[in-house]
């Protein structure tokens, strides 16, 4: 699905996430990004821009996002790069 804020009363940071970060949620909330709607949780999405996924919860009466988690997403070289480093070590062993 694709998400989209036309209006962003704010992103809640009960993480105290950086600066940056919350200031990256909000251009991509506001811009719009493919959303992965959690089914086990109401109002909870995973989006993802470039290099970083965000696990979010949307309050549909307050028009304000929380940022519940973030993490960067490795790089298809650093996971080959890590895939050449485990056949390297199950050969030697």
């Amino acid at each position: 699905m694709f998400l989209r804020m036309e209006q962003l009363s704010g992103v809640d940071n009960p993480r105290h996430y950086r600066t940056e970060i919350i200031e990256e949620l909000q251009e991509l909330l506001l811009s719009g990004s493919s959303a992965l709607p959690d089914p086990k949780r109401k109002s909870c999405y995973n989006l993802e821009n470039q290099e970083r996924l965000f696990f979010i919860h949307i309050s549909p009466n307050r028009g304000t996002a929380a940022l519940i988690a973030t993490w960067l997403l490795r790089s298809r070289a650093a996971m080959e790069r890590e895939d050449c480093a485990e056949a390297n070590i199950q050969t030697i062993a």
